[in-house]
């Protein structure tokens, strides 16, 4: 690990400050992932900025928008109870995505920002790498792969996203609240992630020393059913092979509204709009789900190691909605 300097801010300001000034600067949280990457040698900040006692922490209700600071825990959000009433995939999706233990130290702005699992990404001896080194290539697409992406890849890079929180925000338009050099700004968490095309380094849209200081966390309309369905591996501690999140606003047999999104198999959070479009209006069954899922996994970019994603992916957002309409299969 490169030898670097450690400070700790005391307020956001400075710690803004101190980070636009520093293009080797990077900010530290719960340091779950960043660590990590650290020791591997894949990440190599000159200073790091510990941020972890700024008042950016708690959950509070703003009528139907949920205001949920950067510096909160995934398990102070499990456990809110609006979170629990209001849209339990959200809760779902943070139990799913990691031990008690590492829910009690990742930040919901760090987990947003959590970097790919791709393993060329994460071993440094590997040369090519577009995440690591723009221009190098990508290992991923002529070596193994099996946790990577099929929509919004390509020939540049196939690292998939690995948040499993980020899939049921996407899906409920949440904001990015976010503080730079140049005062506040906001952010659609949709628009907030970048496809990789022929920067896949530039993953997000904050620019340096951008601080993200909360999530805006809009609540579907009272009555709406939600859930996250995650396959993986393993049962305990995995990444997704595929994830899908819906929320679905039944009208007798019909569905009045329907938000979905995909996860392990994007290179960023996907939004399925087009599945959406097909499910408003339709009768809550079969047909609608699978013609639902035939939209959502549209153009897949593949290899020969990805190419069962595509129909996983199907089949698990096609099941994630009949669990949610209560449908049988």
């Amino acid at each position: 690990m490169r030898e670097f300097t450690y400070v700790r801010a005391a307020e956001v300001g400075q710690a803004v400050a101190t980070v636009s000034a520093d293009p080797e600067a990077c900010y530290l949280a719960g340091g779950t992932t960043q660590l990590d990457l650290m020791k591997d040698g894949v990440l190599e900040p000159g200073r790091l900025v510990d941020i972890t006692r700024l008042p950016l922490r708690g959950v509070r209700l703003d009528g139907d928008t949920l205001r949920v600071g950067a510096l909160t825990t995934m398990e102070e959000l499990a456990a809110d109870p609006y979170v629990s009433a209001r849209a339990p995939f959200v809760r779902e999706a943070l139990l799913l995505g990691a031990s008690v233990q590492l829910r009690n130290m990742a930040t919901i702005g760090g987990n947003l920002l959590q970097r790919t699992r791709c393993r060329y990404f994460r071993d440094p001896t590997v040369p090519d790498c577009n995440k690591r080194r723009r221009g190098t290539g990508c290992a991923a697409v002529t070596g193994a792969a099996r946790m990577h992406a099929i929509l919004g890849a390509s020939e540049h890079c196939i690292a998939s996203h690995a948040s499993d929180l980020a899939v049921p925000l996407v899906a409920l338009d949440a904001i990015v609240r976010v503080r730079g050099s140049a005062g506040e700004r906001t952010i659609p968490l949709t628009d907030f992630y970048l496809l990789p095309e022929a920067t896949p380094d530039v993953e997000h849209m904050l620019g340096q020393g951008e601080l993200i200081t909360a999530v805006d966390v809009p609540l579907p309309p009272e009555g709406t059913r939600s859930g996250y369905l995650k396959v993986r591996d393993r049962m305990s501690y995995e990444f997704a092979l595929t994830s899908a999140a819906v929320t679905l606003l039944l009208d007798g047999g019909l569905i009045r509204e329907a938000r979905v999104a995909l996860g392990g198999v994007g290179t960023v959070p996907w939004r399925a709009r087009e599945a959406e479009e097909i499910l408003r209006g339709a009768p809550a069954g079969p047909a609608a789900f699978r013609e639902a899922a035939e939209r959502a996994v549209r153009d897949p970019f593949t290899m020969p190691g990805t190419a069962f994603k595509v129909e996983l992916a199907k089949r698990t957002l096609t099941r994630a909605l009949r669990t949610v309409a209560g449908v049988a299969s």
